[in-house]
């Protein structure tokens, strides 16, 4: 079942949109303010995020930026739904990143079409990856480690499965506060060192040697790709 985030602050649009996209299969969550939205967004994990340009307390333009900034986010289909009907606005919305422009009002019947076309062609993100020994399922949220389970923080699974998704590729610390801390943090670069140390202490055999969660000497840290099988990292490769 796909999950759609809708940013909508009309609470009669909102309600008429919810009962149709969840009649026709999809599964609804969503925001009548801007506030929040990307955190949303990053927790909910969405499939396509359906975002009003006009909100009565952020603009639909800057979060659409801020979900292309964020590397977890950054793939999703974006469809700005707004009355601002210009060439000009069209224009600029398609150019920061929209997959799709509609504007109000709409037919609803054509509004779910669109919705389908983006989803054409994906290829849904494994919903358990494997490797080392560890698999972590997206769906419960649980790690298992050659098969007992680990408990893991919200945020150290968040970070876990950001690295695991994305093997082979090193992100500097500032990247996964981004992923997975978000803009609006109160944290340093260093409490990524102290989360990394504490998925080492309860994913690797020597936590001081490690082998699955790597350093990578003056730029940050990378998920080992050599533990990851070629089917997992054919699926990862083509869900980014």
């Amino acid at each position: 079942m796909k999950k759609i985030a809708l940013i909508e602050d009309d609470s009669d649009l909102y309600a008429l949109l919810k009962y149709n996209l969840e009649k026709e299969g999809f599964m609804l969550v969503g925001s009548q303010t801007g506030k929040g939205a990307i955190e949303l967004c990053r927790r909910e994990r969405p499939d396509l995020i359906l975002l009003d340009i006009m909100l009565p307390d952020s603009d639909g333009l800057d979060i659409c930026k801020g979900i292309r900034s964020q590397p977890e986010l950054a793939h999703l289909p974006v469809i700005f739904l707004t009355a601002r009907a210009s060439e000009t606005d069209r224009i600029v919305g398609l150019e920061l990143g929209a997959n799709d422009y509609i504007v109000k009002p709409f037919f609803i019947r054509e509004l779910i079409a669109r919705i389908k076309i983006q989803f054409r062609g994906q290829v849904a993100p494994a919903r358990v990856l494997k490797s080392g020994g560890i698999e972590l399922d997206r769906t419960s949220c649980r790690v298992k480690l050659n098969g007992t389970a680990l408990a893991l923080t919200a945020t150290e699974f968040r970070l876990l499965e950001f690295l695991m998704s994305r093997p082979g590729v090193v992100f500097s610390r500032e990247q996964l506060l981004d992923a997975v801390w978000g803009h609006d943090r109160a944290v340093t670069d260093r409490t990524v060192d102290v989360y990394i140390l504490r998925l080492r202490q309860k994913t690797e055999i020597d936590p001081t040697n490690p082998l699955l969660i790597r350093s990578v000497r003056g730029f940050g840290y990378s998920f080992n790709e050599g533990n990851a099988t070629p089917a997992e990292q054919e699926s990862i490769a083509v869900a980014l």
